[in-house]
């Protein structure tokens, strides 16, 4: 069952309209897709952000505008990292009983041991797509590291995931690895021997004694 959140029309798009609904703690957004006419809303930030933490990235909302519902995955939110707020999102109308295509995280769990012995973990890959019905898509992908060595990689291929869904992201891409340690270079002194340049020095010393 998807969780619900409340969202109003939008029916003034000047500037200070748009600031007027961020100042009370509200974000601009638009619903659309699957033969739904683009719909401009707002919502509050605070209750999105709860929702969104509770069914996840990829979670399917109930999105209920005035008395219309839609069922909605989150598709795009852009923020301002420097004021820490929402700025706009786009909410993508779906058929539950269709397959869509979108992104899904990857974490990396687990301790390397390649990194006990000084290699370092790095991470090539964020994310991957996938495809599969919306109440099949998980909010994000664990990827176990724990038995990456020393070049060792893993790629998208050593990705499992449910049956219900399939990845459909290149199967070679290198989603993790471990790079060995970095060689300390030994200080150059700037000092550069001679071997030529010593033995005429030798020479000239017998010839003054």
């Amino acid at each position: 069952m998807s969780i619900s959140i409340q969202a109003n029309k939008r029916t003034d798009f000047k500037n200070s309209t748009n600031r007027k609904i961020r100042d009370e703690g509200n974000f601009p957004a638009v619903v659309y897709g699957n033969k739904t006419e683009s719909t401009p809303i707002y919502l509050n930030s605070a209750d999105f952000i709860k929702t969104i933490r509770e069914a996840g990235r990829n979670g399917v909302l109930t999105l209920q505008v005035d008395k219309q519902k839609y069922s909605v995955m989150l598709h795009d939110i852009q923020t301002d990292p420097l004021k820490n707020e929402i700025v706009h999102a786009d909410f993508q109308v779906v058929d539950m009983k269709k397959e869509i295509d979108t992104e899904v995280s990857l974490s990396l769990v687990g301790e390397a041991k390649g990194t006990k012995e000084g290699g370092v973990l790095q991470q090539s890959l964020h994310e991957i797509s996938l495809k599969g019905l919306p109440q099949d898509i998980p909010s994000s992908i664990d990827v176990d590291v724990s038995g990456l060595g020393i070049n060792d990689t893993i790629t998208v291929a050593d990705i499992k995931v449910d049956k219900k869904l399939e990845i459909t992201h290149g199967a070679e891409d290198t989603v993790a690895s471990v790079l060995p340690p970095q060689q300390e270079e030994e200080p150059d002194s700037g000092e550069v021997q001679d071997a030529e340049g010593d033995v005429e020095a030798t020479k000239e010393k017998d010839n003054e004694e």
